[in-house]
């Protein structure tokens, strides 16, 4: 990866003097670091094309990857794709590793029951080697899944957070109706908030009026945590039923916030300076604003209002001695003032104009006592894209005001950063522009037909381009019937919108999509005014000066691999010992030797889902005197999702629409169901009945999960957490509590049972879950005759396969026991490998093939493999479905050359 840099005199109002052969030959070797730093330390990015925006529980859900590094080129590093889907209480739901190659990958995701519920998803994707770095790059999205089964009880919530009386007052209104939309008037409702560890918040009672409406408010402390709160409610239902709905208050985790951005970082005396200024609600979204800036003396300095999703802007030239506030009325009615930041007496800062697309004009200015005390000082102005400097110049300080015109054309689309350094390297200002050169992968979609009939045949035509060639790209391609799944494009995530602006912005950003759909001179400028009001990433040019290559913990996987340390018994590492990977189900084996540090890897694997494997040393003569240590999997923690504001509140009434064509499809397939109902009973399998100490438990009170659910577990516990549903699993604690009842303050854990016996928690991770055969939740012990004994609430109940280990005090042969205690040197282990992803089914309706039932599909076509010749050519077919109305075709991809395309087609079908 080659940086294109371009060594400038700077343009100046006055004339600059030439400059020193030492200071130039000072800013090359800057330039020479921060390329080798970029050629040793390449940045991946990772963006994931979804067929669709949100789902509903039965759902598959597709997915195509796309890994990156340098100018958006596909990654030529990783080989191995992580993605989560964790819940939105940041449990692990499901973890996809997929294998990489050219820098591209597909998997599906099946939203089964047992694993998902009408939730908000926080989907991360990242290689190994992104681990080393911000956790930034990462691939982030929030996706909605909503739950099609017909409820007794529907809800409509909003919160918001205020203040009163200095303390925040949190309120929320929730609107109770039945099935056929009848109010739940005049009902009795208890309530109470919990929030992390032992943290009861608040609680109480209402009624609800005749409307179905309930308010519960309640005043918290200033230190107050709402980022995990859940409240939970109880509907007295009538007839002795009662209703529990659980609602996440992370939209009010967050007071209101106004912040100012002084354009270059800084206020200076008498420096004249752009003030962005961003407001945001308790809910992470931007809030509309008016204001008045006045000074210390009680004069008005400006007035203006917020242009888009709650940012604005004003010129201020400060002034020594003064202080500035800003007075804010807010949409809804509130007001509330704001210190603006102090003002320096002396500085010197930078200032970008965009305005002509063809040059981006960097100001340098500084005030009269720093030009003073700093004249002829040597400066250095850096121009960046992501890793590579495209432009670099260097000059001494000789006027208060001088400027740079540099052309666009030697920057590529994109984010520029631009930073003033002193001759040390200590950043003086900064400043982004996004830089829009309408060079991107040009894809065009044409369609036989201008409409279609339902169940008609489909044939879409592709033409890629890159600067008017064609050219060979890898695509990516979703059909929806956008009339079952209406879209909002400003709120997409697209390929544009992620590898050029969020993927190298810090923070949240409010529909980003908004600044490439549809492009015109206000979004250009509101564009800008996100360029000088979100987080940016703060380049250390200091790093590069004293020439440190920033730390490495993990290397670019080339496949997957297992690693570990062997050792003598008394502890010591072995140096030169021969280690061996056994894999029966793949014919696989491998002989690596140990490193002085006793130190083994596999690399290379290839397996999917949970394999059975060992690993051993008994390829040595003193292999009973040694010992294996088995690596564990680095992967990245669950953190809280950085697009929280874009979880909805009322998943349900959001996705109506898609949720009533969900339910059909869900009604369709119980019919189906029907017809195979006289189909061979299944062989019973193990369960909680074969034990007489559990006989006790109500099978009406459980919630099973099946075998196969766990298959692609890497760990016991760690599944559960995200299967047992209705349960909570306390980490500090190591317990695993009934939710409803932890939620309330009750914290009593639940009991586990595995094989009949009693076991604590910890036991769980000695379990290999392909010896499960299923697991049984019980949320209530009815009689009472386990929790009574134990002093618990619940039961979990692991039901072990007949092949698996005997339970305890069952006897054993010597042979048994030798198997189930295996050598030190020997190691017995199940691990997850590739994902196996689905094959989209695509009906066709062609004369001789009939098809039972209506063709109610969202997603019409999804095709992860789409490439172009070298013409630039592509075509796809498939046929409509029942519905009429509008579709919608989008391609995604990428080229060779880093060029990246986004392209939207619709057609109809009548």
């Amino acid at each position: 990866m080659k940086a294109r840099i371009a060594l400038l005199s700077i343009l100046m109002l006055s004339f600059l003097s030439a400059f020193s052969q030492q200071d130039t030959m000072k800013l090359n070797s800057v330039i020479a670091k921060t390329n080798r730093i970029a050629e040793v330390r390449p940045i991946e990015k990772v963006y994931l094309h979804f067929d669709k925006p949100y789902y509903a529980v039965g759902d598959t859900m597709w997915v195509k990857a796309y890994v990156t590094f340098g100018l958006h080129q596909p990654s030529e590093l990783s080989k191995v794709l992580y993605v989560d889907v964790i819940s939105s209480r940041d449990s692990l739901v499901k973890t996809l590793i997929l294998p990489v190659t050219n820098g591209v990958t597909a998997g599906s995701v099946p939203l089964v029951k047992t694993s998902f519920k009408q939730d908000n998803y926080h989907i991360k994707a990242y290689t190994k080697w992104m681990l080393n770095f911000d956790q930034a790059y990462f691939f982030n999205k929030t996706i909605s899944v909503g739950s099609p089964a017909e409820k007794e009880v529907n809800t409509v919530v909003s919160v918001k957070r205020s203040i009163k009386n200095n303390l925040p007052l949190i309120s929320a209104d929730i609107i109770y109706k039945d099935a056929q939309g009848k109010p739940y008037a005049n009902r009795k409702v208890t309530w109470n908030v919990a929030s992390g560890l032992f943290n009861a918040l608040a609680d109480g009672k209402g009624t609800t009026d005749q409307n179905g409406l309930l308010n519960v408010s309640f005043t918290g402390s200033k230190s107050m945590d709402l980022t995990k709160a859940i409240l939970t409610t109880t509907l007295d239902g009538g007839k002795a039923k009662t209703y529990d709905n659980v609602f996440s208050l992370k939209s009010a985790s967050s007071s209101a916030d106004v912040q100012f951005f002084p354009e270059g970082g800084n206020l200076i005396n008498a420096v004249p300076t752009k003030v962005a200024v961003k407001a945001v609600q308790s809910n992470g979204l931007g809030a509309d604003f008016s204001a008045t800036v006045m000074d210390n003396t009680g004069g008005t300095v400006s007035t203006f209002s917020s242009q888009h999703a709650g940012m604005g802007m004003f010129v201020l030239t400060p002034q020594s001695g003064k202080n500035y506030k800003a007075n804010i009325d807010f949409k809804d009615g509130s007001k509330k003032s704001y210190d603006l930041p102090k003002v320096q007496d002396n500085g010197f800062t930078l200032a970008v104009n965009y305005s002509d697309t063809s040059k981006v004009v960097v100001s340098l200015l500084a005030d009269p006592s720093y030009l003073a005390s700093h004249l002829n000082s040597i400066y250095y102005l850096m121009g960046k894209s992501g890793q590579v400097i495209c432009y670099a110049a260097q000059t001494s300080l000789k006027n208060a005001v001088f400027m740079a015109s540099i052309a666009s054309s030697k920057f590529p689309t994109g984010i520029a950063q631009f930073t003033l350094l002193t001759s040390t390297g200590l950043p003086v200002g900064e400043r982004i522009v996004f830089i829009r050169h309408h060079d991107q992968l040009d894809v065009t979609i044409n369609s036989d037909k201008k409409s279609y009939a339902p169940r008609q045949r489909i044939e879409l035509s592709v033409l890629a381009q890159s600067n008017s060639k064609p050219t060979e790209a890898d695509l990516s391609i979703s059909v929806i019937d956008e009339t079952k799944a209406p879209v909002d494009e400003n709120t997409e995530t697209t390929i544009l919108s992620h590898l050029l602006l969020t993927s190298d912005l810090k923070g949240y950003i409010e529909n980003p999509n908004y600044y490439f759909n549809q492009v015109n001179e206000k979004k250009a400028a509101d564009l800008d005014l996100l360029m000088l009001t979100q987080g940016y990433r703060r380049f250390v040019y200091q790093e590069t000066l004293t020439d440190k290559t920033p730390d490495v913990s993990f290397l670019p996987e080339q496949g997957i691999e297992i690693s570990g340390t062997l050792r003598t018994l008394n502890g010591m590492p072995f140096k030169g010992g021969r280690v061996t990977i056994q894999i029966p189900s793949r014919f696989i084996t491998k002989e690596v030797i140990s490193d002085v540090q006793g130190k083994f890897k596999f690399t290379d694997l290839v397996f999917t889902d949970l394999t059975e494997m060992v690993v051993h040393a008994r390829n040595n003569v003193n292999s009973r005197s040694l010992m294996i240590t088995m690596d564990g999997a680095a992967f990245s923690a669950s953190d809280k999702n950085p697009n929280y504001p874009d979880e909805k509140l009322n998943i349900g009434a959001t996705m109506a629409n898609y949720l009533q064509n969900a339910k059909k499809i869900l009604e369709n397939s119980r019919v189906l169901e029907e017809v195979v109902i006289n189909a061979k009973a299944p062989v019973k399998g193990p369960s909680y009945t074969d034990y007489p100490v559990l006989n006790g438990l109500n099978p009406i009170n459980s919630n099973a999960i099946p075998g196969e659910l766990l298959n692609s577990c890497n760990s016991m516990l760690l599944c559960l957490q995200g299967l047992a549903l209705g349960t909570t699993y306390d980490a500090q604690m190591n317990r695993f509590y009934v939710s409803r009842d932890y939620n309330s303050g009750v914290k009593i854990p639940m009991a586990i049972y595995v094989l009949g016996m009693p076991e604590e928690v910890p036991y769980l991770l000695n379990l290999n879950p392909s010896d499960v055969a299923s697991v049984e939740v019980f949320l209530k012990d009815e009689m009472g005759l386990i929790n009574r004994a134990n002093h618990t609430n619940g039961v979990i109940v692991v039901n072990m396969k007949k092949e698996a280990p005997p339970p305890r005090g069952t006897k054993v042969s010597m042979d048994q026991l030798k198997d189930v205690l295996s050598q030190s040197s020997i190691m017995k282990m199940s691990i997850n490998g590739y994902t196996v992803s689905k094959q989209f089914y695509s009906p066709k309706y062609t004369p001789g093939n009939t098809i039972f039932g209506p063709d109610l599909r969202s997603t019409i076509y999804w095709n992860p493999r789409l490439s172009s010749d070298a013409a630039g050519k592509a075509s796809v077919e498939f046929y409509s479905a029942d519905a009429k109305g509008s579709y919608r075709a989008v391609i995604e991809g990428i080229d060779k050359d880093g060029h990246i395309g986004y392209s939207v087609y619709r057609f109809n079908v009548e």
